[in-house]
């Protein structure tokens, strides 16, 4: 039995992504084990703590190790290569799987890369990387930035003697196809099982003029599009439709965005909040709605390429989707018309136009659902990429 060890320097609750792979593995009858650092608080306790396979670095989010791995966090880039300290828990992931034999090391998130890198190469083993986003451009286009040079010196180090590299989105594959031609990504989409099919869910068709808006993502922020939202509701305002954010806020955002809410002169049960929840529970609260909103503000290349887990979340729970027109939702939205419509970055004049037409027309707004249900179940599902995935593991073993 081949043996593999995923590393994240994130929880699992905060890379479903990572969890898939996990589970595909394990169901395919490999020995699947995972390495992972803690982030944020609310994430901390989202993990079944009796499963043996997970084993967490760093500390619980506030913890006294937690504080003193921060401070030898700042000690470490005074003194080592960014290799060791590109993330707290860089030198931590490495020193507790270092003992940890398997054939098989996969990263996901750039600070897990060098660390399987290090740990293929102390034990005769191979390393595999999932690059969910464009890293050297993950957050600015700014190409003398820090975290620019430090993504690109990573990647360049340690990408080229990878086993294998998948990719989140097709155009997020064609910028490292264009680095390393001779990896040749493989697309493996961010889509959820059929298990989550909502159709066991779902609600009655609307009958009267309401509609029910769906947000999430770890964090509600000022710059993640919501006040494009709340400005286009505001020329609706005498339509009853709702807006949910689910996610952490912090006291100075929430009070932002309520008072945005009071500026446009709407109701102030029209803005709901929900914390975080466990990632399989997103879908069922999911169902209770009728559009997901894909709000992506195309801010650096790595965003205007990336296709998010929330779209294919909304697409799993049977919601019609609106998205922003960044390069890689318009792609994708073009290749599935009927799910729902784009409008363009800031555009909440076109994003009102969008709204009022679903309000009007209910049963339109039914058939956008169903088509997300039919194309979920049918072909964005888990049960395809993973297959894909599988494939690309079951090659790299034959190698």
């Amino acid at each position: 039995m081949k043996k593999i060890l995923l590393v994240s320097p994130f929880p699992p609750a905060q890379n479903p992504r990572l969890l898939k792979e996990y589970t595909t593995l394990k169901s395919f009858g490999y020995d699947v084990s995972v390495i992972y650092g803690e982030k944020d608080k609310w994430s901390s306790d989202l993990i079944n703590k009796n499963d043996k396979n997970f084993i967490r670095v760093g500390g619980k989010h506030g913890s006294v190790f937690h504080f003193v791995t921060r401070i030898i966090h700042k000690l470490l880039k005074l003194t080592s290569p960014i290799d060791w300290h590109y993330n707290r828990v860089n030198w931590l992931l490495y020193l507790r799987a270092r003992n940890i034999k398997v054939d098989l090391y996969i990263g996901h998130n750039l600070a897990a890369l060098p660390v399987v890198a290090k740990l293929a190469k102390k034990n005769q083993a191979k390393y595999g990387f999932d690059a969910e986003d464009f890293h050297r451009q993950v957050d600015n286009d700014n190409l003398t930035s820090t975290t620019y040079k430090y993504a690109k010196y990573l990647e360049d180090k340690y990408l080229r003697d990878a086993s294998y590299i998948t990719a989140a989105s097709p155009l997020i594959s064609e910028q490292y196809n264009f680095l390393y031609p001779a990896l040749k990504p493989k697309v493996i989409n961010n889509v959820f099982s059929n298990s989550y099919n909502i159709i066991r869910f779902a609600e009655p068709k609307q009958k009267k003029q309401q509609v029910k808006l769906f947000w999430f993502s770890q964090t509600i922020g000022k710059d993640r599009g919501i006040q494009t939202v709340i400005k286009a509701l505001g020329l609706l305002r005498n339509k009853d439709i709702s807006l949910t954010l689910l996610g952490s806020v912090n006291t100075d955002t929430k009070g932002y965005l309520e008072n945005l809410v009071r500026d446009q002169q709407l109701a102030p049960e029209q803005l709901i909040f929900i914390a975080p929840i466990e990632p399989d529970e997103i879908f069922k609260i999911a169902t209770g709605f009728d559009i997901g909103l894909a709000l992506e503000p195309g801010f650096c290349l790595n965003n205007n390429i990336a296709l998010s887990n929330k779209l294919f979340t909304y697409i799993a729970a049977g919601l019609a989707v609106i998205a922003t027109e960044t390069a890689a939702q318009g792609a994708f939205m073009v290749n599935y018309p009927l799910i729902g419509k784009t409008f363009p970055i800031n555009g909440y004049k076109e994003l009102a136009n969008i709204l009022e037409y679903y309000y009007q027309s209910p049963d339109l707004l039914n058939e956008a659902k169903t088509s997300s249900r039919i194309i979920a179940a049918k072909e964005l599902n888990w049960e395809n990429e993973g297959r894909k995935f599988l494939a690309v593991i079951n090659k790299t073993f034959s190698h």
